[in-house]
């Protein structure tokens, strides 16, 4: 870029991208792709030898957030990193153009011969998997058997992967895959965290405008201690998020486990009184929450469901 860093600010880039995902949404599976890509948005973090602006991952968190805020239904997150690890490489440039679409399974491995928890993998054409020796292998989606699982959305269900035939594309070494795995979990929790605003902000003007017995809902104490907790909520989500894109006061790269699975706890929070609060209208189309709702709850599930919450507590008791 001729712009350095330091003159941009990752805000601005999300504002920014609020329209073209809006656009988007508007358009097909491929069409989405291409609205996003013209935009910039899937090239943010790659290689400018590969098209991409070379920026870092809080350029793209910002990005992330208003997908979520605004429910986009396209592997924005996943394609962002791919085409990150990806370097210069053609496969990158593909990505960064909108050729290509990749996802990632964020569960199994290509040494198991099986993977799960991919979004939207049966419109992909490439997906990320890790291959059992700490490194990861990206892999043709035409090449393996793909089998949706609506147990968690019928809309936009999970995918399981048969990797026994798996053509693989490209690979990703030990250290490069951790580093992706730190940024991946970043952008969740930042999606999480967007989807969650974003259903706050809509309850927040629902309460102020719905009148009963002569006056806002929002008068009533209830009402404004609900709203009260769930507006802490996302800011300790916000903040925690923030805080890993710097370094402890050893220097040292953070932890992201802690912090994803308070930000995927926190945003479910706030979706479900979300729904509450508008008297179930949060499980109807008019006013689709239950599409964010069910975002979060599959990434928890991708997770282990629990399983990092209680992995994070083990691992903070064996450091004391």
């Amino acid at each position: 870029m001729s712009t350095p860093d330091n003159d941009l600010k990752p805000e601005e880039f999300g504002q920014a991208a609020a329209a073209a995902i809006a656009d988007a949404q508007t358009h097909n599976f491929r069409e989405s792709g291409q609205v996003l890509a013209n935009a910039g948005l899937t090239g943010v973090c790659a290689a400018e030898d590969a098209g991409g602006l070379a920026l870092g991952i809080e350029f793209a968190l910002p990005i992330v957030a208003e997908a979520g805020k605004l429910r986009l239904q396209w592997p924005l997150l996943e394609t962002i990193l791919v085409a990150k690890a990806l370097a210069d490489s053609p496969l990158a440039a593909e990505l960064v153009s909108g050729a290509r679409v990749a996802t990632w399974a964020l569960q199994g491995t290509l040494k198991e011969g099986f993977a799960g928890h991919a979004r939207h993998a049966p419109q992909c054409d490439w997906v990320l998997v890790a291959d059992g020796d700490g490194g990861a292998a990206l892999v043709d989606i035409a090449s393996i058997e793909v089998q949706n699982d609506p147990a968690l959305d019928p809309e936009h269900p999970q995918s399981w992967l048969a990797l026994d035939n798996a053509k693989v594309l490209a690979t990703l070494n030990a250290e490069a895959f951790t580093a992706l795995r730190r940024e991946v979990h970043i952008l969740i929790a930042g999606l999480a965290n967007g989807a969650a605003e974003g259903a706050l902000n809509t309850t927040a003007e629902y309460m102020a405008t719905r009148v009963q017995f002569g006056r806002p809902l929002s008068a009533k104490q209830a009402v404004r201690h609900l709203l009260a907790r769930m507006r802490l909520l996302q800011d300790a989500s916000n903040a925690g998020i923030e805080r890993l894109l710097s370094a402890d006061e050893y220097g040292s790269v953070r932890r992201t486990e802690p912090m994803l699975t308070t930000t995927l706890a926190n945003a479910a929070f706030v979706l479900e009184k979300a729904i509450h609060l508008h008297g179930g209208m949060g499980f109807t189309w008019e006013l689709p929450l239950h599409v964010a709702l069910r975002e979060v709850r599959k990434f928890d599930a991708a997770f282990g469901s629990g399983a990092l919450a209680q992995q994070t507590g083990r691992d903070f008791i064996q450091s004391v």
